[in-house]
């Protein structure tokens, strides 16, 4: 029969969360000894279940965290440049995601995942996958730290190759400059760097008009410079050339609006992990390097991103 009266409806729920709260702690009791007896049997799939489990929680603090940065900008009437640093880049590797399939394509490996480890100690056969298939798999919340730097630099060679086409467009473009000084020193400085050398913020800065118009504005590169380009930066490169360019713009302008934040942030203030992310962002491998030569670069790459117009 159906229970009417308020006291006994009342005496019903506190049994209810009673009994919930008796099975949640019992689910956490197995579940401890059940961590503790893959840390003691199985030390390495121990470190890709706790990355698994700090992986999950990671992800949903972000979704959180993102959702509340948009209503700050909805309640406040804020646009994204006026943003800080640190919400600017959280909503960048979003939008990005949006626009280059790469957060869609994220989610899509993270549905099975979770639903693999939805039955009890079900997550055993997801710390298999996480052994034998890490990238093609798992997203990058779901990285042991060593997967991360190995899977950072593979995927930085792949940028790398694209750097010689850059650099070689670039310099079948400057034969075609106007202005004879500035052609032969942008020339000059194309030669140095296929040789090896990095050319100081100053020669970089005194050949910054000729990107301003054609041939090297963005709207009159040649398509395989763009395509170039667009993978330096991890982006889709097999589109028309007309959202290729709007692409790349929309990429090169959240960054200077980030670098423009970051400056005002001031590069003291960035953690370890935050140095290395805006270095690897801007084309620099720094998976291997240290704070203080992340933070070095960073400044001569302030240095000339915020002069420009």
């Amino acid at each position: 029969g159906c229970c009417r009266s308020p006291g006994c409806c009342l005496s019903a729920k506190a049994g209810a969360r009673s009994l919930l709260a008796a099975l949640a702690s019992k689910a956490k009791h197995i579940n401890g000894r059940y961590e503790r007896f893959l840390e003691k049997t199985f030390p390495r799939f121990y470190v890709l279940y706790a990355t698994f489990t700090k992986g999950i929680q990671a992800l949903f603090l972000e979704v959180k965290e993102i959702r509340k940065i948009k209503l700050k900008m909805s309640r406040q009437r804020l646009n994204v440049q006026q943003l800080p640093y640190r919400e600017m880049e959280r909503l960048r590797q979003v939008r990005r995601g949006a626009r280059d399939a790469q957060f869609r394509r994220d989610v899509i490996k993270a549905i099975p995942i979770g639903i693999i480890a939805i039955p009890p100690f079900a997550n055993f056969l997801v710390i298999v996958l996480m052994y034998f298939f890490p990238r093609q798999l798992l997203i990058r919340y779901f990285w042991t730290p060593s997967q991360q730097v190995e899977f950072l630099d593979a995927y930085d060679a792949i940028r790398r190759d694209s750097y010689p086409d850059v650099v070689e467009s670039l310099a079948l473009a400057a034969r075609s400059l106007p202005e004879p000084q500035l052609r032969k020193r942008l020339q000059e400085l194309c030669t140095e760097v296929q040789r090896g050398s990095q050319p100081r913020v100053a020669e970089l800065y005194a050949v910054r008009s000729l990107f301003s118009a054609a041939p090297l504005g963005l709207n009159k590169l040649q398509v395989s410079h763009v395509k170039a380009l667009s993978q330096v930066l991890f982006l889709t490169h097999r589109l028309p050339a007309f959202f290729l360019r709007r692409r790349l713009r929309s990429h090169v302008l959240e960054i200077r609006h980030l670098d423009r934040a970051m400056l005002r942030l001031g590069l003291g203030q960035l953690s370890e992990e935050e140095l290395r992310a805006a270095c690897y962002l801007r084309g620099l491998n720094s998976t291997h390097l240290g704070a203080s030569e992340c933070r070095a670069w960073l400044e001569q790459w302030l240095g000339l991103s915020c002069k420009l117009q």
